[in-house]
């Protein structure tokens, strides 16, 4: 086999193997994605619990990178604290040590059944979980047919003299090799296929078990260099964390480099097998790391805040402050990220219909531009959250999750609408009133007051079925809008007969009618927001029509 076809089979055979480790990853967070959210949730609260937690989901994920971004979901704003986070770090770091070690034994008939038992779930998986699950079967299966076809490949080129004569001339020199695996672990993306490799080469017997410790320190090094460099921009909050894994896993590497040696002629008396001598030796390496850090971790977190000190927010409102492009390919994350922004939306139309409220009552035009100008952050914030909404990574979306995404898009629209209502209408009755000094009758501005107060009340209440997906709260909603709809036809019903008696002017009528008219319209915006739960509940027809 010429050194051109060995090199395309190789290139090849990683990019299966980083496919399989990619569908294991999206099958998993579509089957679990809530519930691997949860387990972090509750495991970040103390640094044991916390490793615990990152160790079981990076397992299961393979991805120390997917974890780590679940962890910003609640690190970021200062939510949990940076010790604990850290600690995930220390976990996610062994978690990914377990399926190496998994894949360093002869299993190679067992991607067969694998692959076919994967697609047998994914093509007659009666739930959307099942179907996810066969996907992660699948992935597994292509992993373990990946390695066995990269041994295939490097096997043949064992005996080649150019690439020993290259090896001889590099092996001498370790930081080479470490820097060499480094570098690939860095272009893959993945420790687990960097190990994979390395294990490959070790047992072809292309390096020496020196060389392969070597190259797994390099491979450590590298797996953590991605976040780091992805994350560059933007807040420095969010370098700490990969930053303090970075700092950690170069520390691990310098003490552990010259001790290579004597660690290699006890682990070779456990198991000399190459292959498994490399395997272990990634355990070993992250299991050592976080027993000695994970006490020290107080102290690290300190400097880091030092080093990477919170960047001052921006005094443009309009900017989005959660909108994290790095977690798109995490939709868990992503769709947390969305409803965050989508409260801050919230806070700033209720702000817009407290402004709303006191023109009634005010005579100061000047703040009736004011309101106005709050409109364009509504509509900036609307337009980021659903750009960012469309970039998430839809191909990973449960149906739960796909869901979610619609629920926060339509709540979006919603206070959208409501904040052009405000300002292309209620802002422009609050001027005419004040241009042309009409004074509304206290009953008049009694009606008006309730009707806001009720729509800031359903406003807060919306937010909350939006967060926690409460059914009660959702049927409270609900059931508001149509006293809402009751209290406007009384409103509407007084005005008539005061106007047929001539007890009112005609012009604070006709502006009273207005304002109720756009109030009533404004409930409704807000009300649709308990529509979906309720609708998928079975406690509201898609349709009020009879048949």
């Amino acid at each position: 086999m010429s050194a051109t076809s060995v090199l395309i089979h190789l290139l090849g055979e990683i990019a299966l193997l980083l496919w399989g480790i990619n569908m294991v990853n999206s099958g998993v967070q579509r089957a679990f994605g809530s519930d691997l959210r949860w387990i972090l949730g509750v495991g970040l609260r103390t640094r044991l619990r916390a490793f615990l937690a990152g160790v079981g989901v990076t397992t299961v994920l393979q991805s120390s990178t997917a974890t780590a971004l679940m962890v910003a979901s609640f690190t970021a704003g200062g939510a949990v604290d940076l010790v604990p986070a850290l600690a995930v770090m220390l976990g996610a770091n062994v978690g990914t040590t377990l399926i190496v070690q998994v894949l360093s034994f002869d299993i190679s008939l067992i991607f067969p059944v694998l692959i076919f038992g994967g697609f047998i779930a994914f093509r007659r998986g009666t739930s959307s979980r099942a179907r996810d699950l066969g996907r992660v079967t699948i992935g597994l299966g292509l992993m373990l047919l990946s390695l066995h076809l990269l041994s295939e490949t490097i096997r043949p080129i064992e005996s080649s003299v150019a690439l020993k004569s290259l090896l001889a001339a590099i092996a001498p020199d370790t930081l080479i090799l470490v820097l060499l695996a480094a570098a690939f672990a860095w272009a893959a993306h993945s420790s687990v296929a960097a190990m994979l490799f390395i294990m490959s080469l070790a047992s072809a017997g292309v390096i020496d078990a020196h060389a392969a410790l070597a190259m797994v320190l390099g491979a450590n090094l590298g797996s953590a260099l991605n976040p780091l460099l992805e994350g560059t921009g933007g807040d420095p909050v969010k370098r700490r964390v990969p930053a303090g894994n970075l700092a950690i896993r170069v520390v691990g590497c310098v003490v552990a480099l010259p001790l290579l040696d004597p660690m290699l002629k006890y682990m070779t008396m456990f198991d000399p097998n190459p292959s498994r001598l490399a395997a272990n030796f990634h355990t070993l390496f992250n299991v050592v790391l976080a027993a000695i850090f994970i006490l020290p971790l107080p102290w690290i977190a300190k400097l880091l805040l030092q080093f990477f000190p919170e960047k001052l927010r921006a005094s443009d409102p309009s900017v989005p402050q959660y909108l994290d492009t790095d977690a798109l390919d995490t939709p868990s994350v992503a769709l947390s990220n969305a409803a965050r922004e989508v409260l801050r939306m919230a806070d700033t139309v209720e702000t817009m219909l407290r402004g709303s409220q006191d023109l009634f009552h005010e005579d100061d035009i000047s703040r009736v531009d004011v309101v106005s100008r709050t409109d364009d952050v509504v509509d900036h914030l609307y337009s980021a959250i659903r750009r960012y909404l469309s970039s998430i990574n839809h191909e990973a979306l449960s149906d739960a999750e796909a869901k979610r995404l619609s629920d926060i898009l339509a709540f979006a629209i919603n206070l959208e609408h409501v904040g052009d209502i405000i300002d292309k209408n209620l802002m422009e009755l609050a001027s005419k009133r004040i241009k042309n000094h009409l004074r509304l009758p206290k009953d008049s501005l009694a009606d008006i007051n309730s009707m806001h107060a009720k729509l800031l009340e359903h406003l807060q209440l919306a937010a909350s079925v939006l967060m926690f997906q409460d059914i009660g709260s959702a049927r409270k909603l609900v059931a508001e809008k149509e006293r809402f709809r009751d209290l406007e036809r009384a409103i509407t019903q007084r005005n008539l007969e005061q106007l047929r008696s001539g007890n009112t002017m005609g012009d604070t009528s006709a502006l009273q009618l207005d304002i109720v008219r756009d109030l009533k319209r404004i409930e409704a915006h807000i009300a649709a927001t308990g529509h979906s739960l309720l609708e998928e509940s079975g406690d509201l027809k898609p349709s009020r029509l009879t048949s």
